[in-house]
């Protein structure tokens, strides 16, 4: 279990404490492990390298680096890298250059300006700004309906047909009340639709379930029994579905491990995101985030195997409920301080355009 950032500045000092920073800065940026000789250059005070080595000794006891068996320098544990990020990590904000660029980017590419076509633009554009992977987990109740009607089948059942904006097609098949008419059957479709259509699963059933008494009392008996057969099928859909999962920039992991020699690594990240088995924990997790949440290595059990950073922020729909999380998944190097803002950002922006969109 990692220690809480509090424990480990109580026991270094300010000389002990740069020493640390400066080479946790230097690994993120070159990815090399870093030698005494190199720090003892870098910092304001000078110390001689086998000054620097003393305090190294120090804080390799203490588990914040490590030497790989190849080289004499060090790099920072998982631990020390988690004490780096929380403790010492220096995140500004998005200038508004950058929030134009990204907004543009994704608003520009997405195409008829559907919910899906603008998560994978921001896929895609994490990727890019990161040199890792972009990825977008959406929860199935993130589809947008496009389309809701009954079909009649025969005198006692009809069928409930949901059709969603990316094209993916659900049937319920529902019990007619006797007598029910064509027209009735009309005024059904059309009233679940002013509700169901343009807004997600979720945003649907929420407004189903808040409509007025005086909007049900429009209609007559055999139509609201049918009204509310329709809303159960809302709501029964989609409850135990794996969640959407859009990757972007595969191709940059692997041009990086090739670097690094660790194709293994990045294949068992990939088997992780196809089995997908883990997404919904990580959906759930989200569900208490506030802001961005970063995962180093093993801290997530969905990459645990892949030893990969993952930075997720959750992004909302109406009645600011959590419908997924977008972000970045890269090597344990990666630029913290860059990209937390930008997937912080990002995921602010879809949750902005969604609601718009209403």
């Amino acid at each position: 279990m990692n220690k809480a950032p509090g424990e480990f500045l109580s026991v270094l000092n300010s000389r002990s404490q740069d020493i640390f920073k400066r080479l946790v800065e230097r690994y993120l940026e070159t990815g090399m492990p870093v030698g005494s000789r190199d720090l003892s250059r870098m910092l304001a005070v000078g110390l001689s390298p086998a000054s620097v080595r003393n305090v190294m000794a120090d804080l390799e006891d203490l588990g914040l680096i490590a030497a790989p068996h190849t080289s004499a320098g060090r790099l920072p544990t998982q631990e020390g890298l988690r004490f780096f990020v929380d403790a010492m990590l220096e995140v500004g904000a998005v200038d508004e250059r950058e929030r134009e660029t990204i907004s543009r980017q994704i608003e520009d590419n997405a195409g008829a300006g559907r919910v899906e076509d603008w998560l994978g633009e921001a896929s895609q554009m994490l990727s890019g700004l990161s040199h890792g992977a972009g990825v977008v987990i959406a929860a199935k109740s993130d589809l947008v309906l496009k389309h809701i009607e009954f079909v009649r089948l025969d005198a006692t059942t009809a069928m409930v047909v949901l059709v969603g904006e990316n094209g993916s097609v659900e049937n319920r098949i529902v019990t007619l009340p006797p007598g029910l008419t064509s027209g009735q059957l009309t005024q059904a479709s059309n009233y679940l639709a002013t509700f169901a259509v343009g807004r997600t699963l979720s945003e649907a059933r929420q407004a189903l379930a808040t409509q007025r008494e005086e909007q049900l009392a429009e209609l007559d008996e055999l139509t609201r029994r049918l009204v509310e057969a329709g809303r159960a099928s809302i709501s029964d859909s989609g409850g135990e579905a794996p969640p959407t999962v859009i990757v972007r920039g595969r191709a940059n992991l692997i041009n990086d491990t090739m670097e690094s020699e660790d194709l293994e690594r990045i294949r068992r990240l990939f088997d992780e995101l196809e089995s997908r088995s883990g997404l919904i924990d990580l959906l759930g997790d989200a569900d208490s985030a506030e802001g961005v949440k970063i995962f180093i290595g093993s801290e997530n059990k969905l990459f645990s195997l892949s030893g990969s950073s993952v930075i997720l922020s959750p992004y909302k729909g109406a009645n600011g409920k959590v419908v997924g999380v977008l972000g970045v998944i890269g090597p344990t190097r990666i630029n913290y301080a860059r990209i937390v803002p930008v997937v912080g950002y990002t995921a602010h922006l879809i949750s902005r355009m969604r609601n718009q969109k209403k």
